[in-house]
C-alpha cells in the first residue's frame, strides 16, 4: 500500500488517467474528487461488499461466482471494475 500526504487542492494521478484530488479535510474526514474515464467504474468499498452479498443471496450467474467470491481479497486501492 502506498501512503501519501496531500494538502487541499493537491492530487494523485494513477495510471490510466485517474486523478484523485483532495477537496477538503479536517480531523474527522477527507473529501476526495475523482476524475476518471467514463469507462472506469468507481464504487465505495462498502457498497461493493453489499452488492456482492446480495448477488450471492440471489444466486448470481455461475461465471460471475469466482469474481464475487474474490471481492474481499481485492487490494485496498482503486481498480477498474471488470467488464463483460
Amino acid at each position: 500500500m502506498l501512503v501519501l500526504s496531500r494538502r487541499r487542492g493537491e492530487a494523485v494521478v494513477i495510471d490510466g488517467g485517474i486523478r484523485i484530488v483532495v477537496l477538503e479535510s479536517d480531523r474527522r474526514m477527507v473529501r476526495l474528487g475523482i476524475e476518471a474515464p467514463a469507462t472506469t467504474g468507481i464504487q465505495r468499498e462498502e457498497l461493493v461488499s453489499v452488492v456482492a452479498a446480495e448477488n450471492r443471496r440471489a444466486g448470481a450467474r455461475r461465471d460471475r461466482k469466482a469474481w464475487i467470491e474474490a471481492l474481499p481479497l481485492l487490494p485496498r486501492r482503486p481498480a477498474a471494475m471488470p467488464t463483460e
